[in-house]
């Protein structure tokens, strides 16, 4: 070989050198992850953990919850000042939605509407507010009809929408404002957020990808395109994991198939609890229209093992054992050391008050089909059920199924298993939705409550001005609830995650810069993946 043939060999193998460094640099990364169907797009719309993950993903706040800590950092806004009565919010001047509009304060008060007509959601954190006005391109006013203790902590559930954009696509509807673009809004993508949509089916996937223009902070190797799956079964999750195809499992998982998992070789995400595990009695059906006999359920629940069946290494479990009706940390909890216990001979004794025969009952205990750790707790309660003399069937539903079930008392279960959280962080967003009797037939109040003193201490909870007196509203709260007992309260939550040694997550792996908000702690942008 000759030195032209040579030098001519080795520029070729400096310039494939070249080509594929690039070609590795530029590698598109994917994130993928599961989580229950189904998966809502509208954000007016959204309420459970899988639309708050593609909530705070595509849309953005005028506030964010500050990590590491209590309290609010400024979002879309920029500022914020209040007399009480009302708010005043500055807005940032250098955000564009992802269609290149610019973000405005005519954007925030056409969000606040729109929520407030579909009425749908999480719409009921904005009941108390009388007004929203622009006042100028980036000033807007709320004003309150009354105290609202958790107005700040509700701005994290309004995400802003393209007014312009949502305007220009209004589909088949009544009035000037047709369906307020709900038919565009199921399968578009209309916010400032970090990601928008690629394509969505609810039931199956949701594509993502990444915003080239996005106006805070980005990891630089934060994932290029998001796959966000629904309804994987934990045998199919365990498999595309020990295949190095698949990066996050939703928390849903059985203990063990976790443990087996970190095995192998994967890590652990952990979200701190805002909420807890419920067992969740129809309050309006016989027998569990009688206080006491749910009292005798209540009593004779197990819960040291429930606490067990959910421990997933040494050092780390699902949650913890619960000490009443609100999860400690929060206003009105009881201590840490006030745990729940079994007691069969008070079970006993509030069986005997009950008004109906024990050998004529026949309890419903349903769980969620897409969460296999709840049959085992359903087999647990069966147990107990049985100790006292009770019978009881189990039933398997899908959560759509469900869903649609308990919007009605007649249809609901008589009891339903729920994971529930505090939608804002606030105590009023746990709370209010489950026992309010404005609020029944949701997914988060299949008891269909109906007691006039849990809605005056849900009230004065929200109006409290200070707070030690939303303590004294909670703490009585929890004490009514724990003497009507219109739930079981099995263990206070804290969400566990298997993921691959692909993905690092700080917001959800390190308590410094944690949220304290339920799901934020998969905005992706803050994520880093690697090919």
């Amino acid at each position: 070989m000759n030195k032209l043939s040579k030098l001519i060999i080795a520029g070729l193998m400096t310039a494939s050198s070249l080509t594929m460094g690039a070609l590795s640099v530029n590698a598109e990364t994917v994130l993928r992850l599961d989580e229950v169907a189904v998966g809502e797009l509208d954000p007016a719309k959204a309420s459970d953990y899988a639309d708050s993950i593609l909530m705070f993903n595509m849309y953005d706040t005028l506030i964010l919850p500050k990590q590491g800590g209590p309290g609010h950092v400024a979002h879309l806004a920029s500022s914020w000042e209040t007399d009480g009565a009302s708010y005043t919010f500055t807005l940032r001047d250098d955000v564009k939605f992802q269609s290149g509009n610019a973000f405005t304060a005519e954007d925030v008060v056409f969000s606040f509407e729109r929520t407030k007509a579909l009425g749908a959601g999480l719409s009921y954190l904005f009941g108390d507010i009388e007004s929203v006005v622009a006042i100028d391109a980036n000033t807007v006013k709320f004003t309150l009809a009354r105290a609202y203790a958790p107005f700040v902590a509700s701005l994290v559930r309004l995400p802003i929408l393209d007014k312009k954009l949502v305007m220009a696509n209004l589909g088949d509807g009544e009035g000037e404002m047709k369906d307020w673009g709900q038919a565009f809004l199921s399968g578009n993508s209309a916010g400032t957020g970090a990601y928008s949509v690629v394509s969505h089916n609810p039931q199956e996937e949701t594509v993502m990808a990444k915003s080239s223009s996005y106006f805070a902070a980005m990891n630089a190797a934060a994932p290029d395109t998001v796959r966000l799956r629904y309804g994987l079964e934990a045998a199919t999750v365990r498999t595309l994991i020990a295949q190095g195809q698949h990066d996050i499992s939703s928390q849903w998982l059985p203990p063990e198939v976790m443990k087996a998992l970190v095995n192998d070789g994967a890590q652990l995400f952990k979200e701190a609890g805002t909420g807890a595990f419920y067992f969740k009695m129809n309050t309006t059906k016989a027998p569990l229209d009688d206080v006491n006999c749910r009292l005798a359920l209540a009593n004779a629940f197990d819960y040291e093992t429930a606490v067990k069946m959910i421990a997933v290494t040494d050092d780390v479990a699902q949650g913890s054992a619960a000490t009443g009706a609100i999860p400690v940390g929060m206003f009105g909890a009881n201590p840490a050391s006030n745990t729940s216990s079994q007691n069969m001979e008070a079970a006993k004794q509030y069986l005997a008050d009950c008004k109906y025969d024990a050998a004529e009952m026949d309890i419903e205990i349903s769980w969620i089909a897409e969460v296999p750790l709840e049959e085992r707790f359903a087999l647990l309660m069966q147990s107990n059920f049985t100790q006292l003399g009770i019978a009881s069937h189990i039933k398997k539903l899908p959560w759509a199924l469900f869903a649609e079930q308990v919007s009605k008392a007649e249809n609901t279960p008589h009891i339903s298993q729920l994971f529930v959280n505090a939608v804002t962080g606030d105590p009023d967003t746990l709370l209010y939705g489950m026992y309010h009797s404005s609020v029944p037939g949701t997914w988060q109040s299949p008891e269909h409550l109906n007691d006039a003193e849990v809605d005056k201490w849900l009230e004065a909870g929200r109006a409290g001005t200070n707070d030690a007196e939303r303590e004294a509203a909670y703490s009585a709260l929890n004490k009514r609830l724990l003497a009507i007992a219109p739930t079981i309260y099995g263990f206070d939550r804290q969400s566990v995650f298997v993921a691959s040694s692909r993905v690092s997550a700080p917001a959800l792996t390190d308590p410094s810069k944690a949220f304290g908000l339920d799901g934020m702690g998969f905005s992706f942008r803050l994520m880093e993946m690697s090919e």
